[in-house]
């Protein structure tokens, strides 16, 4: 049954949110972050003069690694929900029932790459250069670590098991409407 979102509980008493909505709310969040990453690129672009996009590279890739860091261990940490993730009724827990702290939020972020490393290496491994066969590999990779939450008992993924985090429901309950005999 699920609970208020602003009440803590021990971690048995949350509902784990639905896989759906966890991947429903993965690509929300896709989208949403793409404006983000726009934005990131524009300040290092402009702030460091790059003219070419190739030419700062790895610079840009810091850059935006540490910037999403920023994102998400903020949310986490301050609510345990970003935008998508309140949208789809998901937060990020503790054992605790509460929002993870800074280093469990962190450590969280750095383990959430898990999802795309297999497909980025493989792409590296096979020399992988174009849009489609690279967007292929990532969604076959993505789709298969999120499959993998349901050889765990409570349906989390391998990163918040590591962590101590789970993924729970916050549906604000729903009071059945009772309609009176004979109305």
């Amino acid at each position: 049954m699920p609970v208020a979102p602003s009440s803590a509980l021990p971690d048995a008493a949350w509902p784990p949110a639905p896989l759906r909505r966890r991947l429903l709310s993965f690509v929300y969040e896709g989208v949403l972050l793409f404006g983000v990453v726009m934005v990131a690129g524009f300040v290092y672009g402009t702030s460091t003069g790059q003219r070419h996009a190739l030419h700062g590279m790895h610079g840009l890739q810091a850059f935006v690694f540490l910037i999403l860091g920023v994102y998400f261990v903020g949310f986490w940490t301050r609510e345990g929900q970003t935008l998508p993730m309140r949208t789809w009724h998901i937060r990020l827990v503790d054992r605790a029932g509460k929002p993870p702290g800074l280093a469990r939020a962190s450590v969280r972020y750095l383990l959430c790459w898990v999802w795309f490393l297999p497909a980025l290496a493989a792409v590296r491994q096979f020399e992988i250069h174009t849009g489609g066969p690279v967007s292929m590999a990532l969604l076959a990779g993505v789709m298969a670590y999120a499959l993998l939450a349901f050889l765990s008992r409570d349906r989390q993924f391998l990163h918040d098991r590591l962590c101590g985090t789970r993924l729970v429901d916050v549906r604000p309950t729903r009071k059945a409407s009772v309609i009176a005999p004979g109305a």
